[in-house]
Parts: structure tokens; sequence; C-alpha cells
């Protein structure tokens, strides 16, 4: 019977080593009695907010591992603690250092203006169908300021953000056509039918005879054919509404297209299927 074996993983360092219990403590401890003379652990205790009781608890651990001592009246990292200290604070100081090189600080952003905008205005920032949009005031929460005038529909510059833009949720539908219909004049009406009229949001076809069959239904409307997972996790987070026609026998390959640990949810709807000539739905989250 085949095992499988659990690959070891690396030893946590950093704030990840940090997360071990007591560990912030002990630190802060021994930094304390390496900067300062105490001679008394309520000192400790009251600058670092801990019990007597809770920073006796610190010493006696840190003692045990030859950490600190109690030596002419005074607690005192040994020389193992200090080099204890200096290294686990370098490895903080490391991994803060690269977490924010990694983490991107948006001062300055473009948007475009939902109304007449005078330089030097407040804005207010939300996402509108997929767009990030600037209107006048500085409501909500995240705001700025608009660097230049510009009119309604045009790009803005806006400076000294401040606050998140929210991000809102987009509802994904799949509509799915039964291949035995796909010759069936009246699947065209039920298919625009169920993709809406007028049609909103982002629509996409997967396979040729889904896309041949979306053209038909709603011809003029732009439908996205190719990397339609993608396209689709990207408009849903970004409040866009999405509707995917496919073939039910390509159903699961489309599924398998979508990857990360937070798909977005879905409304299947069997359109045609057979028992008449309703739409069937339900949802799978």
């Amino acid at each position: 019977m085949p095992t499988s074996r659990r690959i070891p993983s690396a030893r946590p360092s950093g704030l990840g080593a940090l997360r071990r219990i007591g560990t912030v403590s002990d630190l802060l401890f021994l930094y304390e009695c390496a900067t300062r003379e105490v001679a008394q652990l309520r000192t400790i205790a009251d600058r670092l907010g801990l019990s007597v009781q809770a920073a006796s608890h610190t010493f006696r651990g840190l003692a045990r591992r030859g950490l600190a001592e109690l030596k002419e009246g005074r607690y005192r990292p040994t020389v193992a603690g200090v080099d204890w200290l200096h290294s686990a604070l370098g490895t903080v100081r490391d991994d803060l250092s690269d977490r924010l090189d990694r983490l991107p600080i948006v001062r300055t952003t473009r948007a475009i203006a939902a109304s007449n905008l005078a330089a030097g205005s407040r804005v207010g920032l939300s996402i509108r169908d997929g767009t990030l949009t600037a209107r006048a005031g500085a409501s909500g929460p995240s705001h700025g300021t608009a660097r230049t005038a510009a009119r309604r529909g045009e790009l803005v510059e806006v400076v000294d953000l401040q606050g998140i833009v929210p991000l809102p949720t987009g509802r994904l539908r799949l509509l799915s056509l039964p291949a035995e219909r796909l010759h069936d004049p009246r699947l065209i009406r039920m298919l625009r039918a169920a993709v809406g009229s007028p049609p909103t949001g982002l629509l996409a076809a997967q396979g040729l005879e889904a896309y041949h069959l979306v053209g038909r239904a709603v011809p003029g409307r732009a439908i996205v054919r190719f990397g339609i997972a993608a396209a689709v996790t990207e408009a849903t987070r970004l409040g866009v509404d999405c509707t995917v026609v496919v073939v039910d026998r390509e159903v699961p390959r489309l599924f398998d297209q979508f990857e990360g640990p937070e798909p977005p949810a879905l409304e299947i709807l069997a359109v045609g299927a057979r028992g008449g000539d309703s739409v069937i739905g339900h949802r799978r989250q």
C-alpha cells in the first residue's frame, strides 16, 4: 500500500518565530535588562504591561535556558542572552524589511472622474463596474486630492490617498446548454432570455459551439472567448457580474480552469434542459 511522506517545513524565523508563545515577552524582558538597571521585577512588569507574577515566570524561563540571571541585585542577560537578543532582533528586522519591500504602498493613483473635478478638490474613491472612480467630496472609506482638474469621464490623478477602497463582489452565472439541443432553434430564444436584455457585466463563452450560439442570441455583444477563468475571477473580485455560456459536456473542463483558494461563488442555470423549455437553476458555493 503506497504511503505518503510529509515534507519537513523550514524552521520559522523573524516574525514567524515570534509566534511561539512567550517569545515576544522573552525578547522584551531581555531588552529591558540589557538597556536599563533593573533591580525589581515590578519595574519590568510595569513597562511591559505584565503582572509581577508573569514577569517572574518569564525570568525563570530565561534563567533555565541560561539567557538571564540575577547578579549583584540586578536582573541581567547572560552572554548567551545578549547573543540571542541581538540575533533574534536582527532576524526580525530583516524579516520586516523584506515584508515591507514586497508590500506596495500606494500614495497616488489614477481614476475615472465621475463628475467634473476642480484641481485641489477632495475626492472619494470607489469601484464602479470594475473601474476605480473619483467623485467630488471626501466621504467614504477612501479619499484623496485631485492633482489637476478633470471633466467627467476623464482620467484624473489623485494624490494624498487615505483609507482603503472597498472591493465589491460580483455574481457569476454559468449557463449550461444541452449538447443534444444545439441545433434546436428554440435554444437560441431561451439563451437570449437567460442572458438578459439588455445584457450587463461580462459575457463569456467556453468553446466554439457556445460562442456561436451566444453570437446568434445576442448579436453585436462583446464576448470573451479566451482566458475565461482568469477574466471571470478578476472581474467578480472587482464587483463585475459575469455570465459564462458553456455546453454541458464542457462544464467539468471549465471548472478545472478555476484555480486559487477562493474561486468565485457560482450560480448554475441549465438552459433548455429536458422536461420543458424553462430555465432551471441552482446555486453552488
